[in-house]
């Protein structure tokens, strides 16, 4: 049997029930200030768009570039993309992610990957002999 997942000992049901200030009591201290000093302009403007998604009044996907907004309890169930400097990449949101903050479920860099130089590519590879 799967264990229910959980944050702090509270489950998926009772932070649905649970108010912004409840939720502050159980959070960090970095992201508690951030909640208790009021949320900015377009903070609250995702907020409202969460609302109306769950509500039914709206069908479009959930984009957005605010990758510093704490994951607060309204945001469960639902799933949001998060731009990260290329593309939205859809975020789930669920308990475990709770307290966090959206970018850092979506990563703006990549591993790189060098190929081969070719002949002529820089002086150094001038030396090197060209693929058979």
């Amino acid at each position: 049997m799967a264990k229910e997942p959980t944050y702090k000992g509270k489950t998926e049901k009772e932070f649905k029930d649970m108010s912004i200030n409840d939720f502050m009591s159980l959070t960090t201290s970095r992201q508690r200030r951030c909640l208790k000093r009021g949320l900015p302009e377009h903070h609250k403007r995702l907020v409202e768009k969460v609302k109306k998604f769950k509500l039914g009044q709206v069908k479009k996907i959930i984009k957005t570039h605010c990758r510093d907004m704490v994951v607060i309890p309204e945001f469960l169930g639902t799933t949001i993309h998060v731009y990260s400097g290329k593309e939205f990449v859809p975020v789930q949101m669920t308990v475990e992610k709770l307290g966090h903050y959206l970018g850092e479920f979506v990563m703006t860099r990549r591993k790189v990957q060098h190929s081969d130089p070719g002949v002529g590519a820089t002086r150094s590879s001038a030396g090197a002999a060209p693929k058979k």
